[in-house]
C-alpha cells in the first residue's frame, strides 16, 4: 500500500482523533489516551497546533505535531510512528514536511525535545541537522533540547 500525508490545522474530528490518540498511547505508554487528549486540548486552546499525519488506507501510522513557540520559532512537539511501520522513512518524511511547512510560514528555527529512551528520534534529529542546545528536567526524566535553523 502507498502512504499519503496530510496536514491538519487543529485537532481532527472523530474517528481520526480516536485513531491519533490510539497511536500516541501505543507509542507513549506512560500516558493514557485521556491524559493525551487533555494535553492536546490544552495546547490547541493555548497556541493552536498543526498535525501532519502519515496514512495508509485512512489508518494513521505516523504523526508529527507542533505549534508556534514565539514569532519565528516553531516547536516540534510530538511525533511517532506505529512500531509495525518503522524503518520505512516515515518519521523522516514527516519531519521534512513539517520543516518545509515551517519555511513556508517564515519560521527560522525549529526546537524539539526528547528523552534518551527515544534514541531513534534523537539520532534522526541529529542526522537532520538539529544541534543539542541543552538539557532540562522533564516530567519523565532528563530532557534533551535540540534546535535547528531552517
Amino acid at each position: 500500500m502507498e502512504l499519503h500525508y496530510v496536514l491538519k490545522n487543529g485537532l481532527p474530528s472523530q474517528p481520526e482523533l480516536a485513531s491519533l490518540l490510539n497511536l500516541l498511547a501505543t507509542v507513549f505508554t506512560n500516558q493514557s489516551q485521556a491524559d493525551l487528549l487533555t494535553e492536546l486540548n490544552y495546547q490547541q486552546a493555548r497556541t493552536g497546533i498543526q498535525i501532519l499525519l502519515a496514512l495508509e488506507n485512512e489508518q494513521i501510522v505516523g504523526c508529527k505535531l507542533g505549534y508556534e513557540r514565539k514569532p519565528g520559532h516553531y516547536y516540534s512537539w510530538l511525533g511517532c510512528v506505529d512500531p509495525s511501520y518503522r524503518g520505512r522513512g516515515i518519521a523522516k518524511e514527516l519531519m521534512n514536511r513539517q520543516h518545509d511547512w515551517c519555511r513556508e510560514q517564515n519560521y527560522s528555527t525549529v526546537r524539539t525535545q526528547t528523552y534518551n529512551q527515544w534514541r531513534e528520534m534523537l539520532i534522526l534529529n541529529l542526522r537532520c541537522g538539529f544541534d543539542i542546545i541543552g538539557t532540562v528536567q522533564g516530567r519523565h526524566g532528563l530532557t534533551i533540547v535540540l534546535e535547528k535553523i531552517i
